[in-house]
């Protein structure tokens, strides 16, 4: 007891965890570097005891369920578990570690039945249902209703109406799928970090630019064969050699690599994880009672049906196809200079493409990299949100929490002074970051006592490392992928709402912001901006800019066939309305593509044992989102084009209004009307890749 006095006084010497108090730092943000793995198993425990006293509370409460002793009551629970989670989580993707990915597998049964404990608590449901019967007799706001809506549907949605036996059957479902997911992310994690293509000698390396030389021989050397050239499979090490490497065996065997992670035959194969994943999932839905998980997965998405998913899909790979081999034959012109006669193969796609193009359109993308140096896109970005916005960006150093060297930290000020988020940039590859490019937050935005709590949002990317001089150079594909993320950014930036339940957006609407921003990326007017010599400082050349909007649609046959591709897989598997046993999903993946006339040399853009958007949840039956976004966001972007002025500020006013700032208040196709005056239509993209 006496000793128990001494910490309650204050007086203890035992380290007290930063997760559990308020954080007393520059705009609140974790102070990182005293957060320890125990501190977050200790703040996890303890976040899901409080929620779950929260939760009784409601339950408990004797007074006749209301919008304030109940839908708001449930909303604001849990703040201390989401807290302690909006912390590890970002993390445990860019700066993972064995002792984080170990907690993960510990932790992720107890979220699962967490979760399912308030989901399929039926008292809190039932406080849920008298409030949303009672709904018209309420006095609300907009968001007051959705988030009423949100919270009954999401508890339907969970399973609230299912027999006792069938909702137990429902948490072991939930929890089996939860760690299947966990490995499956884990698989491919370890996979294309240490899935290594090894030369031997310069003459192997023959095309490819020095900087990536140099890379390749750092990477060897780190991993103990000094002497010799070493690539990964993060693309920013293997993409190059696809694209310039003369090596025809080093190519077939950096393809190979990349596309069989996962399906290996060892320790790391995913292939059961991604057949069990199917099957369950199936069960899932039927259990909730749909056909197919599809059906489940698109209910509540913009394009509700998988037959609507299939019809935008096929409306383009048929022109997507008949462009790709037209591509084709240009390769197959290719080979011929070489005087060679062979078929081109899925290595040669990339290498002979770049060729082409080069040949058709004197356009060289090593030239156009010395123009696109990091720092100044940075700058670029930032330039476009400034001028449609009036938002700024102030860098800040030594005042905030550093989780990352590399990252950059910035203040963002909206127009009027105050200040509208911090925003981390986190733009390069390391052994403990997932492969790809996403945008997460510590916090997103909320309300507290009435007063904004401005959102930490984080953009994590994998771009080309700084060369042996210091200046990261980009490639356009990376460049885009770079204001395609500001995109997601900027939406976090600026979402306004006071209650979490009604902060998110349909999965298929969620792209909108991110790529209507990739159009500005190589407009003439941005790169003039932003577009130096990293040496000379010199502004790119209108000749060269030309060259760059000449050449933009080609290669979109190889790049839209497979993208789709992988959205069809994604697709297929998850209208199955049974799975067989022995479900091998990659056969199953190349043989419905097959049926549909992919060229060979094409593969999807994942597949999928290392399909991280589908088995790793959160696109599952949504990577068509991408697809469906860009009918949106091609059409949106013409809403500028039409006015003459890319910064058309009236517009750009409606689209924070309608588009950025709601939050899903509205549903998707509601803010687009309210933004266009319309719905969308599909001309606009069909014309950006070059099919119209």
């Amino acid at each position: 007891m006496a000793a128990l006095s001494l910490a309650i006084g204050g007086c203890s010497t035992q380290k007290q965890n930063p997760l559990l108090s308020e954080f007393k730092t520059p705009h609140g943000i974790a102070p990182f570097s005293r957060i320890t793995i125990e501190d977050y198993r200790e703040g996890m425990l303890k976040g899901m005891e409080e929620h779950k006293a929260e939760i009784k509370a409601i339950t408990e409460n004797s007074e006749a369920p209301t919008f304030a002793n109940t839908i708001v009551a449930l909303d604001q629970s849990g703040k201390l578990l989401s807290k302690v989670r909006g912390t590890f989580s970002p993390l445990s993707s860019s700066n993972s570690t064995e002792e984080m990915r170990a907690l993960q597998k510990e932790m992720s049964p107890l979220f699962s039945s967490h979760y399912d404990d308030i989901n399929l608590n039926e008292k809190l449901f039932a406080r849920v249902k008298a409030v949303y019967d009672n709904r018209a007799s309420l006095t609300l706001t907009p968001e007051e209703k959705k988030i009423l809506e949100n919270t009954y549907d999401r508890f339907v949605n969970s399973g609230a109406e299912l027999s006792d036996t069938e909702k137990q059957r429902l948490r072991e479902l939930n929890m089996e799928i939860s760690m299947l997911q966990l490995e499956f992310s884990q698989n491919l994690l370890h996979e294309t970090n240490n899935t290594f293509v090894v030369a031997n000698s310069l003459d192997e390396l023959k095309g490819l630019p020095q900087a990536n030389i140099d890379a390749a021989a750092k990477m060897a050397a780190a991993n103990g064969q000094p002497g010799k050239w070493m690539f990964n499979m993060q693309r920013p090490s293997c993409n190059p050699v696809l694209q310039y490497c003369e090596n025809r065996d080093l190519r077939r065997k950096v393809y190979e690599a990349y596309y069989n992670r996962g399906n290996q035959g060892n320790k790391y194969d995913s292939k059961a994880i991604c057949a069990r994943l199917v099957a369950l999932r199936l069960e899932k839905a039927k259990l909730m009672g749909f056909s197919n998980y599809a059906e489940m997965a698109l209910e509540n998405r913009m394009a509700s049906t998988p037959e609507a998913v299939y019809d935008l899909l096929m409306q383009v790979w048929e022109p997507a196809v008949a462009k790709a081999n037209e591509e084709l034959e240009d390769i197959r012109a290719e080979i011929r200079k070489d005087g060679y006669d062979f078929e081109p193969a899925g290595w040669d796609y990339m290498y002979y493409l770049d060729r082409a193009k080069k040949a058709k359109f004197a356009v060289d993308e090593e030239e156009i990299r010395a123009y696109l140096e990091i720092n100044n896109v940075m700058q670029g970005i930032f330039h476009v949100a400034n001028k449609l916005y009036g938002i700024t960006f102030k860098e800040i150093t030594d005042e905030v929490p550093s989780y990352e060297p590399t990252a950059k930290a910035y203040e963002v000020i909206d127009r009027n002074g105050t200040t509208l988020a911090i925003f981390y940039s986190d733009n390069f590859p390391r052994e403990s970051k997932r492969a790809g490019a996403w945008c997460t937050s510590f916090r997103p935005q909320s309300y507290k006592d009435g007063k904004r709590i401005i959102p930490v949002v984080v953009n994590s990317c994998n771009m080309t490392l700084p060369n042996s001089e210091g200046y990261a150079l980009q490639s356009i594909d990376n460049v885009e992928t770079m204001f395609h993320e500001f995109g997601h950014a900027l939406h976090n930036f600026m979402r306004d709402v006071r209650y979490s339940g009604a902060s998110g957006v349909e999965r298929d609407f969620v792209e909108l912001p991110s790529q209507i921003n990739e159009h500005w990326a190589f407009h003439p007017e941005v790169l003039a901006v932003y577009a130096k010599h990293y040496k000379t400082g010199e502004t790119i050349p209108m000749e060269l800019v030309a060259k760059i909007q000449e050449s933009a649609k080609y290669g979109q046959g190889f790049a839209t066939v497979e993208y789709i591709a992988a959205s069809l897989s994604d697709m297929d598997l998850h209208v199955l309305t049974e799975v067989p046993a022995d479900l091998n999903v990659m056969d199953f993946e190349a043989e419905k593509l097959a049926d549909r006339g992919i060229p060979s040399q094409i593969l999807p853009r994942y597949r999928m044992t290392n399909f991280s958007h589908t088995m790793g949840g959160g696109y599952t039956a949504g990577y068509y989102s991408y697809m469906w976004a860009e009918v949106l966001d091609a059409d949106a972007f013409d809403a500028f084009a039409e006015t003459g002025d890319i910064y058309n500020q009236e517009v750009a006013a409606k689209f924070r209004k309608y588009i950025l700032t709601p939050g899903g208040i509205d549903n998707g196709m509601e803010m687009y009307r309210n933004f266009r005056g319309r719905e969308p239509k599909i001309d606009a993209l069909l014309r950006n890749r070059g099919f119209k």
